[in-house]
């Protein structure tokens, strides 16, 4: 499907994006060690949103993000990772203009090819 996609590249190039401003290293493992949290709360949005039924619209967008941010913080906090109140922050602003801008961009062109 092509909106999953789009929506995995996009948490991926969150976790490259934010690897690289703390000068961490840019390994498969570590990017793994990184991203499998908030893939897994990426899956829970969409499942949670049944957004294989309208993938490309804003609406399930918002659960599928705040699913992303809200599972992949809660899975770091289990495992020890940091959530300290910055990256949580910037967690949530950085995968709502991923998550959600891509399905805006979307949305506003249908809109316009209708008219």
């Amino acid at each position: 499907m092509v909106a999953a996609a789009i929506d995995i590249v996009l948490v991926l190039a969150f976790v490259l994006i934010g690897r690289s401003s703390h000068a961490e290293a840019i390994t498969p493992a570590g990017a793994l060690g990184t991203a499998w949290p908030f893939l897994v709360g990426l899956g829970a949005g969409w499942a949670l949103a049944r957004a294989w039924r309208r993938p490309f619209a804003v609406v399930p967008g918002l659960t599928i993000w705040a699913g992303t941010v809200a599972v992949g913080l809660l899975l770091r906090a289990v495992t020890g990772d940091g959530v300290e109140p910055g990256f949580v922050a910037v967690t949530a602003v950085v995968l709502a203009a991923f998550l959600l801008g891509w399905r805006g961009v979307v949305s506003w062109r249908s809109s316009r090819r209708r008219r």
